[in-house]
């Protein structure tokens, strides 16, 4: 049987989203889950598209498991940045269902980025990077707004959806970037990076 690429890595992924446990298991490698918690608070003065690669960093240095050779810690933070006249306004999780329907009428008919920041920790580095993403929503009726939260709870999700279920089939109108970086990782520069470590010895 052909081994995988990036054979031998085994992958940690500490995080939570069931979402990014799908897609980091979409590279066929062996996958453990862990969590960590950190205080997704950004520092005074950091730019906001900074913010996810900053937690990212931030979520790996935490973890206080040990790595053997072969294995790679992978954190990640999801950001949602929406622009006007005023400058850049961060959209992290919703903190109830209102702000989640306050999130959704502001993103409604517009574009906004999305930020996905990624760490991988191994026994001797600390790699991280972020990805960006352009996602444009049709307008949004209070109505429509208002079965999502009701039906979807989105309240885990920056910016207040998850482009992998029902808005996402009905109120996204573009995309420039990668899927999965809105979705919560960014396979392909996960791969990449992943490409790049030297092979652990055996």
């Amino acid at each position: 049987m052909i081994a995988p690429p990036l054979f031998p890595w085994r992958l940690i992924l500490a995080s939570a989203s069931p979402r990014r446990r799908q897609l980091l298991q979409g590279l066929d490698l062996h996958v453990e889950i862990t969590s960590v918690d950190v205080d997704e608070t950004p520092p005074q003065g950091l730019p906001d598209d900074e913010v996810a690669e900053h937690l990212a960093r931030k979520k790996a240095e935490a973890w206080i498991g040990t790595l053997a050779a072969d294995q790679v810690l992978v954190t990640a933070d999801t950001t949602v940045l929406l622009d006007d006249a005023s400058g850049a306004h961060l959209l992290n999780k919703p903190v109830d269902a209102a702000d989640a329907r306050r999130m959704l009428a502001l993103l409604a008919g517009r574009t906004h980025r999305v930020i996905t920041g990624v760490c991988l920790r191994t026994p001797s580095s600390t790699e991280s990077f972020a990805d960006i993403a352009y996602v444009t929503f049709r307008s949004l009726t209070p109505d429509e707004i208002a079965y999502y939260v009701e039906r979807h709870h989105p309240l885990d999700k920056a910016g207040s959806y998850g482009v992998q279920d029902w808005i996402g089939y009905t109120a996204v109108t573009r995309l420039e970037g990668s899927f999965y970086t809105v979705m919560g990782l960014p396979m392909h520069r996960v791969y990449e990076a992943l490409c790049k470590l030297p092979v652990p010895a055996n």
